[in-house]
């Protein structure tokens, strides 16, 4: 039997040549499969820090969009608190008007004083005389002075020019908070039989009755604003004749009248400033502090200290030098009104009354 020759050669070959590139297809099925994981890896790592660069992104716009609220937030508090200071300053500044105006009344209020204790005096020592002298007048005491005027129960009557301010305000209607309420809610007819109303009236009849032939006169009423009585002549002068018809128109007019409505004490000074030339006398009907000043509120309720101011900036409005009489039908609630009236009364050369309730 034939020996069949084998050739080394080409077995070798074929067989390393086999090998050595199925080892390179494994070499690079190992490296890819270790590159798609490496990738994947490395793909989701930059995913992550992407969605957190986008989260990051996010959230800065959110804070940013904040800050822009909260800047203009702030950019909106400054203009408010420009605005507050500019107020403030503007009211320091009409304080500062105030106080100064306040000086200069209190040293002419001192100077009234000291001449008001001379006059009294002069007075004192006048009735002590009238007393000790027999008289055949009726009269309870007489004075002549400039406006040939008179003293009769505490009250300075006559004068050439009288004013009658009367308010008309809701608080007229009783002298006590609760009977207020009470009595605003009836009828009209009824509010105006109100014994304190009624009261009011005579008062307003018996001053009337003692203007002389001659005497010029106006008369006001006044709540949130003032208006003569007798329709048509507000802003001027009215003669006292001898049918006393206009006289009488107020008094109609004042009974035909329901009390309503806030106090402004201011407007009612306002409306003498409006009477040329300026009235010699003045008498006022009211029962305690204003509670509106010349400007409308339309907040609720007053303090105590408001209606003092709401006061004390009405008086500047009045004319300078001219006596007030106050008719004060004092009602509860409002503890400085008796004070302040009569510290105006004196200071002005008037007298207060605060009449029982039998009178006049």
């Amino acid at each position: 039997m034939a020996r069949k020759s084998v050739n080394v050669i080409n077995l070798s070959f074929l067989d390393a040549m086999t090998c050595g590139f199925g080892a390179v297809i494994l070499f690079f099925m190992i490296i890819n499969a270790t590159m798609d994981r490496r990738r994947d890896a490395i793909t989701i790592r930059e995913a992550g820090e992407a969605d957190q660069v986008q989260l990051k992104v996010v959230a800065g716009r959110r804070n940013l969009a904040a800050l822009r609220e909260d800047l203009a937030e702030r950019l909106d508090e400054k203009a408010v608190t420009a605005d507050l200071i500019s107020a403030t300053f503007e009211e320091i500044q009409k304080f500062k008007t105030e106080l100064e105006e306040l000086l200069a009344d209190t040293s002419a209020t001192k100077e009234s004083i000291e001449a008001l204790k001379s006059e009294l005096d002069a007075l004192e020592e006048e009735s002590r005389k009238l007393a000790e002298t027999p008289s055949g007048t009726d009269n309870i005491r007489t004075f002549v002075g400039e406006g040939n005027r008179q003293y009769l129960t505490g009250l300075r009557m006559g004068g050439r020019r009288v004013v009658v301010l009367v308010d008309t305000s809701t608080s007229m209607l009783d002298k006590t908070l609760v009977n207020i309420i009470r009595r605003r809610n009836m009828s009209e007819a009824q509010q105006r039989a109100a014994p304190k109303w009624r009261q009011t009236v005579a008062t307003v009849d018996w001053l009337t009755a003692q203007l002389e032939q001659g005497t010029e006169f106006q008369i006001y009423g006044f709540n949130e604003k003032a208006w003569s009585l007798i329709e048509g002549t507000d802003g001027r002068w009215l003669s006292v004749r001898s049918d006393a018809n206009q006289l009488q128109q107020a008094v109609d007019e004042l009974k035909a009248m329901t009390p309503k409505g806030g106090t402004s004490l201011g407007a009612a000074f306002e409306a003498l400033n409006k009477l040329q030339p300026r009235p010699d006398n003045i008498f006022l009907l009211v029962d305690g502090l204003p509670t509106l000043g010349l400007v409308p509120s339309n907040r609720r309720g007053v303090t105590g200290r408001e209606r003092l101011r709401h006061f004390q900036r009405a008086v500047r409005a009045l004319p300078r030098g001219v006596p007030v009489n106050v008719i004060l039908f004092a009602m509860e609630g409002d503890p400085n009104a008796a004070h302040v009236y009569w510290e105006l009364a004196l200071t002005t050369g008037g007298s207060l009354l605060a009449p029982s309730e039998d009178w006049p």
